[in-house]
C-alpha cells in the first residue's frame, strides 16, 4: 500500500510504500466493521431515559366521576396514562445498551477500516507533529500548507504538551493517541493523519491483536 507522507512542516510530500500495511479481499472483514461501528455508538448511549408508570406517578386515587350516567367513558383513576399528568404506558427505563465485542473481531474490523480509508486515498502521514510554539495559528498553518480539507483525526504514538495546546482549539481538528484509536474513529472523519511513529504503533495493533 502506497500512503502520501508530508514532511514535519507540511511543505512537501512524497509517496512511501508499506509492505506490512494489511490488505484486505473481497468483502472479509465489513461486517465485522459494521457490528464494531454499532456496538461502540451502543458503548457510548448513557441509557439514563426513565419515565414514571401509573403506580408511580403522584396523585389522588380517588375515581374521578361515577361510573355510569355521564356519557363517557368510565374512569378508576387519575393517574392513568391518557390523563394529563398521568403515567407513561410503555415508557423507557433505565438500561444497559453496551455489547461486548471480543479482541478477533475488533482488530478485523480495525485493520478493514484502514485499509479502506487508505484505498480511498483518506489516510495520509507526517514524519513528526512539532510547531515551535503552543500556538493555534502555528498548528493552523501547518494544516493549512499540507492542504488537507474537512474533519480531521490527528494522530500520535504520544503529544508533547505544546502540540496538543497548539490543536486543542481547533474545531475541526480532534487529537488522539495510536494507541487509543479504534475503527469508529477512522470511518467518521472526513481525513487521517498520522506520525510515522503512530503509524507504527497502529501496525502493531493490528498484527498483535490477529493472532
Amino acid at each position: 500500500m502506497k500512503l502520501k507522507v508530508f514532511s514535519a512542516d507540511g511543505s512537501s510530500s512524497s509517496e512511501k510504500d508499506f509492505s506490512d500495511f494489511p490488505e484486505y479481499e473481497g468483502t472479509k472483514g465489513v461486517n465485522a466493521l459494521r457490528q464494531v461501528v454499532l456496538a461502540i455508538q451502543a458503548n457510548q448511549r448513557q441509557g439514563n431515559a426513565s419515565t414514571k408508570t401509573r403506580a408511580e406517578v403522584r396523585g389522588t386515587g380517588k375515581k374521578p366521576f361515577r361510573q355510569k350516567g355521564t356519557g363517557g367513558a368510565r374512569q378508576g383513576t387519575r393517574r392513568g396514562p391518557q390523563h394529563y399528568k398521568g403515567g407513561v404506558a410503555f415508557g423507557p427505563k433505565p438500561r444497559d445498551y453496551s455489547q461486548k465485542i471480543n479482541r478477533k473481531m475488533k482488530t478485523l474490523a480495525f485493520g478493514r477500516a484502514l485499509f479502506d480509508r487508505a484505498s480511498s486515498g483518506d489516510v495520509s502521514l507526517i514524519e513528526k507533529w512539532e510547531v515551535s510554539e503552543a500556538k493555534t495559528k502555528q498548528f493552523n498553518q501547518l494544516l493549512g500548507t499540507m492542504g488537507v480539507e474537512g474533519k480531521l483525526l490527528i494522530v500520535d504514538d504520544q503529544f508533547a504538551d505544546k502540540e496538543l495546546l497548539a490543536a486543542r482549539n481547533i474545531e475541526r481538528v480532534t487529537i488522539t493517541e495510536a494507541s487509543q484509536i479504534n475503527a469508529w474513529d477512522l470511518v467518521r472523519y472526513d481525513n487521517v493523519i498520522i506520525s510515522e511513529r503512530g503509524f507504527s504503533t497502529i501496525l502493531s495493533r493490528i498484527v498483535g491483536g490477529s493472532n
